[in-house]
């Protein structure tokens, strides 16, 4: 059974996921690819809940690079290559789809193929599909939206370890 709850961040509510001992997914509420909550179980106490939620919060307050929180996103073989990968990319770090294909062994012209895989990523911000931009440095995609995707490169690019980050989000949230 799925576990979960919700906790609000400065870009808007996320929603947290858990299969009992990992997490298994945190999207923002309403992006594009977020679950239905049918056959789950609220369990705001639950370690792994709470481990995510605590360590959401520092990273928001510029408090936290590196997430320790146990992971366990479920997708095809492809998918969850392609999301390994992208815990390789370091807080703060821009790098493209193209350099991805690269990474998980595909020429580049497979970039559209990664772009597909990032784009199903279940587990925003510790699963960084955030910083992976276009081959010309354009943003492109984002599950959670461009306005959000814009405030979290932000927030690393500032690396405030002391003080709570400003965010403005000017579209849809």
């Amino acid at each position: 059974m799925t576990e979960f709850d919700t906790m609000p961040s400065p870009l808007g509510e996320m929603l947290i996921a858990s299969d009992g001992e990992a997490l298994s997914g945190l999207w923002f509420l309403n992006q594009k690819y977020s679950p239905t909550l049918d056959g789950w179980r609220r369990a705001p106490t639950h370690a792994v809940i709470r481990a995510t939620h605590e360590q959401i919060d520092a990273y928001f307050h510029g408090d936290l690079a590196a997430f320790t929180v146990p992971l366990a996103p479920r997708g095809t073989p492809f998918q969850e290559h392609v999301w390994r990968a992208l815990l390789t990319i370091d807080y703060g770090v821009l790098t493209t789809y193209g350099d991805i294909a690269l990474r998980v062994g595909l020429p580049k012209a497979k970039a559209r193929a990664v772009g597909g895989a990032v784009g199903r990523n279940p587990i925003s911000i510790i699963v960084p599909c955030h910083r992976v931009i276009g081959q010309s440095g354009s943003l492109t995609g984002y599950a959670g939206g461009l306005d959000r995707k814009r405030a979290l490169l932000a927030l690393e690019k500032q690396g405030a370890a002391s003080r709570r980050p400003e965010f403005a989000l000017t579209g849809e949230a």
